[in-house]
């Protein structure tokens, strides 16, 4: 259980460097570099420990793909952009979506069952996230709206939905191909790099890169490619194998509750009352939704 704290409170700081790097570098170059880096640094780590068993094959290289699109690429340019304009703890906040995104793909995807308990779950958690979406910055405002929503905010909430996919791919890969996590998420992050790098250089201004200040770029990316790329996206992996996706989507919660102390901390981010509104009646939602999936899990047993 401290693995899963650890891996979140990881996560958490991974927000906080990403503000702090965004200060430094274009955002679509920023996750397209960090990730072709950390891309070749796994291949080559995987290569160099199991190189007997280093292969990649052909017929998965279509799931491959979707995963580098939605779980590399999709989220964090959806990411990195709305965090541009969003507080550090506000981004993670949005990300606590990722459970309730996740049961709904469940459900029409795997045909996952839903009782009545579980869909008042869902409609409490997603309730819970209007106090926080309509208190809005001047800075999010900038980018325009989509109803109540500023496109900052539907960025992030739209990284986080393919995010959910993702881990779903990544999950595939792990448990059905016979993948380790660092060559799945290596081939992924290479391809998704590209992705990112491709973007970046239709629509930033490379001069001769989309970089203000190199030192500090160069120390946040390093940060965010241990923390991250090597660290948390592998450690994610590895805690797959001994907890169910559920309880893990559950547990990351905390990750909104680390974000905004550590937003406080070293940001100077004022945490206003609708966030600490929206995570008690989000969590409810959440502890109302798991109850039921423990239910289903661990049936009780019939008394005769």
């Amino acid at each position: 259980m401290s693995l899963v704290i650890l891996l979140y409170a990881l996560f958490a700081s991974v927000f906080t460097i990403a503000k702090i790097a965004l200060g430094y570098s274009e955002p679509f170059f920023l996750v397209g570099s960090r990730m072709l880096i950390a891309g070749v640094l796994m291949l080559s780590y995987e290569y160099v420990v199991n190189k007997q068993s280093f292969n990649f094959n052909k017929s998965h290289f279509w799931r491959f793909f979707r995963l580098a699109l939605f779980n590399i690429y999709l989220t964090n340019v959806f990411e990195f952009w709305g965090l541009k304009y969003l507080t550090s703890f506000k981004t993670c906040f949005i990300y606590s979506l990722s459970p309730f995104l996740s049961a709904l793909l469940s459900y029409y995807m795997f045909s996952e069952k839903m009782n009545m308990k579980k869909w008042l779950g869902l409609v409490i958690g997603f309730s819970g996230f209007i106090p926080i979406l309509l208190h809005q910055t001047s800075t999010e405002e900038q980018t325009g709206h989509l109803f109540f929503l500023s496109w900052a905010e539907v960025a992030v909430m739209m990284a986080a939905g393919c995010a959910v996919y993702g881990w779903i791919l990544l999950s595939q890969l792990v448990k059905e191909n016979g993948y380790s996590p660092f060559m799945a998420n290596g081939v992924s992050m290479s391809l998704g790099g590209l992705m990112a790098l491709t973007h970046s250089f239709c629509v930033e201004s490379w001069n001769p890169i989309p970089v203000t200040e190199f030192i500090p770029y160069i120390e946040c990316t390093v940060l965010l490619i241990i923390i991250s790329n090597l660290i948390c996206y592998n450690l994610y992996g590895f805690l797959l194998k001994r907890y169910s996706a559920t309880f893990m989507s559950f547990a990351g919660f905390v990750t909104p509750l680390f974000t905004a102390l550590f937003g406080w901390l070293y940001l100077g981010e004022v945490v206003t009352w609708p966030f600490y509104v929206s995570a008690a009646i989000v969590f409810s939602g959440l502890l109302t939704f798991h109850q039921e999936e423990l239910k289903f899990k661990n049936p009780q047993p019939v008394q005769n």
